[in-house]
């Protein structure tokens, strides 16, 4: 029983390889070989492989590789092809959408948004393909599709910030850049442009499901291995045939919070939650700039936040300033 007592250990079981139905006829031959691996069974199942890649798998590695050396091979043309320069400023290079003035013009010059779109577009058809395959893959098991509608709420929210916004806004070049520092700076300058981010209540409710995601996770998770001892891993057993394992879980929270989730229902919470971070976060995008050009007063007018006077005096410019003097304001000035 001690092995199960630790918080950094499980049971590792070893035995034969696991049987795997056949395949449907449509479906091309997976990939046979196997192998245990010790370690990863630390974090899961030790079973490496029979592995399924099919067309749709192979096509998505080869448009996201196009994609991942595009982006790469741009980030080493802005560095001159220095290596040092390259590994130094991998975190602040970027490759941006084309200029406002190219509109929603799908070809633009290599050197002005070109390249920014034919690695999108890479990415964009390496994620879409990836989502078919998990599509068919759980069709194949005959298993639901949950797994695949989930991943399709994360890729909506994929195509508002990149495709939809920027095509209802008339402008790719509302469309982030690729980088980590850049996506990062167009996010603060998108929410200062639009009147803080913080006041679209989409946004809000993206952070709840967000952090309620985590926490539900968290006590899932702990309930779990806080009853391992008791077989509570085989969780599909426990919901048909209740055992002291699901019976201990379910006293723990009724005698904390009064109430309690059963096995089956803490996983539709997660995954509603989850989903629905995305989704909410997907539509606060798109109603950003096209239906509301700015939260703050948009949040003012709905008694969101408190009605200050709007305009603000307009700040002074440091050109602005004269012999040490500081220019009036509006309401100084005669």
């Amino acid at each position: 029983m001690s092995a199960y007592e630790s918080f950094y250990n499980q049971v590792t079981i070893r035995g034969p390889v696991a049987r795997e139905p056949k395949l449907p006829a449509s479906d091309e031959r997976r990939i046979s070989s196997y192998t245990y691996f010790y370690w990863l069974g630390k974090l899961g199942d030790p079973q490496v492989g029979p592995f399924y890649l099919g067309w749709a798998g192979i096509f998505s590695l080869l448009f996201g590789f196009a994609a991942f050396e595009i982006i790469g091979l741009n980030f080493a043309a802005a560095n001159d092809w220095n290596p040092i320069r390259f590994a130094q400023g991998i975190i602040w290079d970027g490759l941006s959408p084309p200029p406002h003035k190219n509109g929603l013009n799908l070809f633009p010059p290599l050197l002005e948004g070109g390249w920014w779109m034919i690695a999108g577009f890479c990415l964009t058809v390496s994620v879409l393909l990836w989502w078919v395959r998990l599509y068919r893959r759980s069709r194949s098991l005959g298993m639901g599709t949950h797994v695949a509608l989930a991943f399709a709420c994360a890729i909506f929210l994929f195509l508002s910030i990149g495709i939809i916004r920027p095509f209802l806004m008339g402008d790719f070049s509302e469309a982030p850049p690729f980088g980590i520092i850049p996506h990062l700076n167009w996010t603060a300058t998108v929410s200062v442009t639009y009147g803080n981010w913080y006041y679209n209540p989409f946004h809000m409710l993206s952070i709840v499901f967000l952090y309620g995601s985590t926490m539900l996770f968290a006590m899932h998770g702990g309930t779990i291995l806080a009853t391992a001892r008791y077989g509570s891993e085989r969780e599909a057993r426990e919901i048909i045939d209740r055992g002291t394992a699901a019976e201990r879980g379910s006293l723990f929270w009724r005698w904390t919070m009064g109430f309690n989730a059963t096995f089956e229902s803490i996983h539709r919470w997660a995954w509603w939650f989850a989903v629905l971070t995305v989704l909410t976060g997907g539509i606060g995008v798109l109603l950003t700039g096209t239906v509301v050009d700015n939260w703050y007063l948009w949040g003012m007018k709905h008694g969101l936040v408190p009605e200050y006077e709007y305009p603000y005096a307009p700040t002074p410019q440091p050109a602005e300033f004269r012999g040490g003097e500081v220019p009036l304001t509006m309401e100084q000035a005669p």
